[in-house]
C-alpha cells in the first residue's frame, strides 16, 4: 500500500534545488557560504524555488548555521539574508519559517555586536511579523525582548525602520487578537516606548520612512486608550506631511478625541483633522486613501452632531462621496493595469467607506438626511448595499438606512417611494448577528405608528419573525425583536394585538418579563402597557391572559427594580384598571391595592402619579359599580392618602389628586 502524500511540492522538487540543500552540509566552511551565496541567487523571486527548498529542510540548516558560534559573521549574516528572502514568499512559507522557530533564533542573533548581521535578522524579523500568519504573541513571550529593541533603535537609520514596522504591526494584530490586554501592557513597563515616540515624531533627523511607522504605532496606542498620549502638538504638525503621513496623524488625532484626550471643538479637530479626512475623500487620492479617510471621518464625528453639521458643509462632501459608487469607472484615469485590476477588486469596500460616512453624518441632523436622500441615486443605492455579495457592505448599507431612518420625513418619503421594508425584511431572514441587530433596529423605526411602511410589512407576515427574535441569545436582538412588536401593537387593531400574544405565547411574554436586561424588560412592558390599550382590547386579553398578568406584575413590584421599571409596571396597572371588567382583577386582589397604596406614598414622584393614576380609573364615577369600588377603597384608606397628595408640592401630582378627590364629591 501507497504511503500519504506529503506534499504536492516534492514532486516538482528539481535536482538543482537538492543540491543547494545538500552543499549546506559540505565539511568546508568556505564551499558552505558559497552554498549559501548561491541560494540567496536563487531564491530571489522565485516563489516556486522557495517552495520547493523549505519542504527540501533548507530552514532548519540555516537557522543551524545562524546559530553556531564556528560560523563565520559572514555566513550568519548570508543565512540571515537567506531566511527573509524565504519569508518574502507565500504565507505557506512563513508558516513553515515559524514552525522551525525562526523567531527565537533571529531574536537571539540581535544580541551580536555586529550590526550588519543585527540589520539582516531585524529585516527578517519585520518580513515575519508584518504577516497576518505570524503568531505576534510571541515577541512577548520573553520581558527583555522589547527593551532590547529599543536599545537597538539608534545603531542605524535601517534598524530605526525595522523596529518601528514590527512595533506598528504588532500592536495592531496583539490588540485584535487580544481585547483584555490593554495598550500599556503591550510595551515595557518602564513606559520607554512613549518617550522615544515623543522624540521620534518631534525629531526631523529622522527620515521619513522612520516617522510614519512610529506614527502607525502611535495611532495603534492612541486607539481607545483614555490614559497618556496626550500630546497632540507630537501629531498635528504631521498634517502637512506626505498623504500616508496626513492619513495616519489625523488617525492619531481622531482615537485621541474619541478617547476623550482632545475636545471635539479643539481647533486641531475642526481646522485640521476633520478637513484633513475630508481632503483624503476626493477622487485624486488612491483607493485605499479614500477608504480610510471615509472610515475614520465617520469615527471621528460619529457621537457628534456639530462635528457632522461641519462636514457636511466642508467641501461638499456629501456630493463627494456619490463618486464612491461609481468607481472605477468606464473613463477612469487610471492607466496602471494593475492598479486598476486592484481597484476594481477592492471598489465594494469604496461602497461600504461610503455608507459608513453617509451613517454618521445623518445620525442626528434632519437637514443632513435630507441632503443625503437627495444625492442622485442615493435611495436606490442603499437597496442594492442591502443584497451585495459582500457581508461589510450589507451592514454598512443598512447602517445608513438605519440613520436615515430616524427622520419622521424620511419615513414619509424616500423609504415609502422606495419601498425599502422589502430588501430589509429579505435581509432579515438570514443574516449574521450583527446584521440582524441593525437590520431589525431599522425595522423598529419603520414601523413607528406615523410610518406609511407599517402596513405592508404587517402583511407580509412580520410578527412571526419578530416574535422568533426575541428567544435569541444575543439580548440585542431580544430588545429589537420586542421593540418591534410594541411598535407594531401602538394604535393597533384588535386583530393585530390578538395574533402578537398568540404568536408570542403567554409562556415566552412572562419570560420576558424576567429577563436579566432591563432594556428587553422594559420594551416588554411597553409592549404589555400598548397591548392593554382601548377597553374592548384590555377586556379582552385581561379575560384570557388576566391572572399570568397580574402575577407577573405583583412579581415585578415586589422585586429590586428601577423606579422606570416600576412606574411602567403601574403605568399597565392603570391601563388595567380602565377596563370594564379588566378592573375587578384589580379590586379583588387586596394585596394588590396594598401594593397601589404603598406606591401613592413612595418618595418618588413618578411613581405616585402612576399609582393615584390608577385608584382615579378604579373610582371613576361615570363608570358602573363606581359607588361599590368608592366604599371599599375608602374603607382601605385610600381617601386620608389622596386628601395627604392634594397638598403634594408637585403640581401634577396635587391635580392628580384633587381630580380623584372631585369623584368622592360627586
Amino acid at each position: 500500500m501507497q504511503g500519504p502524500c506529503v506534499l504536492n511540492t516534492l514532486s516538482e522538487v528539481t535536482a538543482t534545488s537538492r543540491h543547494y540543500v545538500d552543499r549546506l552540509f559540505d565539511p568546508d566552511p568556505q564551499k558552505v557560504l558559497q552554498g549559501v551565496i548561491d541560494m540567496k541567487n536563487a531564491v530571489i523571486g522565485n516563489n516556486k524555488q522557495k517552495a520547493n527548498l523549505i519542504v527540501l529542510g533548507a530552514v532548519p540548516r540555516l537557522l543551524y548555521l545562524l546559530q553556531q558560534s564556528s560560523s563565520s559573521l559572514e555566513l550568519r549574516t548570508e543565512c540571515a539574508v537567506v531566511l527573509g528572502s524565504l519569508a518574502m514568499g507565500t504565507e505557506n512559507n512563513i508558516k513553515s519559517l515559524v514552525d522551525c522557530h525562526i523567531i527565537p533564533a533571529l531574536l537571539q542573533g540581535l544580541l551580536s555586536p555586529d550590526l550588519i548581521f543585527i540589520e539582516a535578522c531585524l529585516r527578517c524579523l519585520r518580513t515575519v511579523f508584518i504577516s497576518p500568519v505570524t503568531p505576534v504573541q510571541l515577541l512577548y513571550t520573553d520581558p527583555t525582548v522589547i527593551p532590547h529593541l529599543m536599545s537597538l533603535l539608534s545603531n542605524s537609520q535601517r534598524t530605526q525602520e525595522y523596529i518601528t514596522q514590527i512595533f506598528s504591526h504588532c500592536c495592531k494584530y496583539l490588540l485584535v487578537f487580544t481585547h483584555t490586554q490593554t495598550h500599556q501592557s503591550l510595551l515595557p513597563p518602564d513606559g520607554s516606548v512613549q518617550p522615544w515616540l515623543f522624540h521620534t515624531l518631534t525629531s526631523v533627523c529622522f527620515p521619513l520612512q522612520v516617522r510614519m511607522q512610529a506614527l502607525k504605532c502611535f495611532s495603534v496606542l492612541a486607539y481607545e486608550n483614555t490614559q497618556g498620549l496626550h500630546d497632540t502638538v507630537l501629531v498635528d504638525g504631521e498634517l502637512d506631511q506626505p498623504v500616508e503621513m496626513q492619513l495616519t496623524a489625523a488617525k492619531c488625532l481622531t482615537y485621541m478625541c474619541r478617547a476623550g484626550a482632545i475636545r471635539t471643538d479643539d481647533s486641531c479637530i475642526v481646522l485640521k483633522t476633520l478637513p484633513c479626512l475630508v481632503r483624503m475623500c476626493s477622487k485624486e487620492h488612491l483607493l485605499e486613501e479614500r477608504v480610510e479617510g471615509a472610515e475614520t471621518l465617520a469615527y471621528l464625528m460619529e457621537p457628534d452632531v456639530e462635528l457632522q453639521r461641519i462636514a457636511s458643509t466642508t467641501d461638499h462632501l456629501v456630493a463627494m462621496l456619490a463618486d464612491y459608487f461609481k468607481y472605477p469607472s468606464s473613463v477612469s484615469a487610471i492607466t496602471d493595469i494593475k492598479r486598476l485590476d486592484h481597484d476594481l477588486k477592492h471598489a465594494h469596500e469604496l461602497r461600504q467607506a461610503a455608507f459608513k460616512l453617509y451613517a454618521s453624518l445623518g445620525s442626528n441632523d434632519e437637514d443632513i438626511r435630507k441632503k443625503i436622500t437627495e444625492t442622485e441615486n442615493m435611495m436606490d443605492r442603499i437597496v442594492s448595499g442591502l443584497s451585495e455579495s459582500s457581508i461589510k457592505v450589507r451592514l454598512a448599507a443598512v447602517r445608513c438606512l438605519h440613520s436615515l431612518s430616524r427622520s419622521v420625513q424620511q419615513l414619509r418619503t424616500s423609504f415609502h417611494d422606495h419601498a425599502v421594508w422589502k430588501p430589509l425584511m429579505k435581509l432579515l431572514q438570514n443574516a449574521p448577528d450583527e446584521v440582524l441587530v441593525m437590520a431589525s433596529s431599522t425595522l423598529c423605526n419603520l414601523l413607528l405608528e406615523f410610518s406609511p411602511s407599517k402596513e405592508p410589512i404587517l402583511e407580509s407576515g412580520v410578527i412571526e419573525l419578530l416574535c422568533s427574535l426575541t428567544q435569541s441569545d444575543s439580548s440585542a436582538l431580544r430588545v429589537n425583536g420586542i421593540w418591534a412588536l410594541m411598535n407594531m401593537a401602538f394604535q393597533a387593531d384588535q386583530k393585530v394585538k390578538v395574533e402578537i400574544v398568540r404568536c408570542l405565547g403567554t409562556e415566552q411574554l412572562f419570560r420576558l418579563l424576567s429577563d436579566p436586561d432591563t432594556n428587553v424588560l422594559m420594551k416588554t412592558l411597553g409592549l404589555l402597557r400598548n397591548l392593554l390599550s382601548t377597553r374592548p382590547h384590555i377586556d379582552q386579553i385581561m379575560s384570557s391572559h388576566g391572572k399570568q398578568i397580574m402575577q407577573a406584575v405583583t412579581l415585578i413590584l415586589e422585586a429590586e427594580h428601577s423606579i422606570e421599571v416600576k412606574e411602567q409596571t403601574l403605568c399597565i396597572l392603570a391601563n388595567i384598571a380602565d377596563g370594564n371588567t379588566a378592573k375587578e382583577l384589580i379590586m379583588t386582589n387586596d394585596d394588590m391595592l396594598q401594593k397601589i397604596k404603598y406606591y401613592m406614598g413612595h418618595s418618588n414622584v413618578k411613581l405616585q402619579l402612576a399609582a393615584t393614576f390608577c385608584i382615579s380609573n378604579l373610582i371613576w364615577n361615570e363608570e358602573d359599580g363606581s359607588q361599590e369600588r368608592q366604599d371599599k377603597l375608602r374603607e382601605m384608606g385610600f381617601v386620608d392618602v389622596l386628601h395627604k397628595l392634594t397638598q403634594a408640592s408637585d403640581p401634577n401630582l396635587s391635580d392628580r389628586a384633587k381630580t380623584a378627590m372631585q369623584q368622592y364629591l360627586a
